[in-house]
């Protein structure tokens, strides 16, 4: 490039010259890094509510001891105390996902401008958050429901 401009007119000068995806490319690489920032800071909220959620299941399986060692002397089997616990836990978690919802759906005119390739209210990345969130939900409530399926009736009668 530079030696065609110099053949036309040597009195030209050539400077910083880029392609012109190279130029596109300089030219949204702060939108790109908010995005990945973005992207990262979305990735660490789940982290940290996945870790709030199971602290906040693995208490409330802690407090309600008692009654699942009474429910276990009377004959409930572990199948049943774990479906009790998830059923629980799942119902609290799509009652905080159907209000995640509706405020997402809600806040989506105000969020357009961020968006690069979807729209606001796309189906797949909607069904894709959902997904993830419920697979969070399934993953944090596991392991108090397994640990409540194994608690010893005699020593939960004995803790209060």
């Amino acid at each position: 490039m530079r030696q065609i401009v110099r053949q036309v007119d040597p009195r030209v000068p050539v400077s910083d010259v880029n392609t012109q995806s190279r130029q596109i490319d300089q030219t949204i690489n702060t939108e790109r890094i908010f995005a990945q920032l973005c992207s990262c800071f979305a990735a660490l909220a789940l982290f940290m509510s996945c870790i709030g959620l199971y602290g906040m299941l693995a208490y409330t399986v802690a407090r309600r001891t008692g009654e699942i060692g009474i429910r276990m002397a009377l004959g409930a089997n572990r199948r049943r105390i774990v479906w009790m616990v998830l059923r629980e836990m799942i119902w609290i978690g799509a009652s905080g996902l159907a209000i995640g919802l509706a405020a997402a759906w809600g806040t989506t005119r105000y969020l357009e401008s961020f968006l690069f390739g979807l729209k606001p209210k796309d189906p797949f990345a909607i069904l894709l958050a959902v997904g993830i969130l419920i697979a969070a939900l399934v993953f944090a409530c596991y392991d108090p429901a397994m640990r409540a399926s194994r608690i010893d009736p005699l020593t939960a009668l004995r803790h209060d």
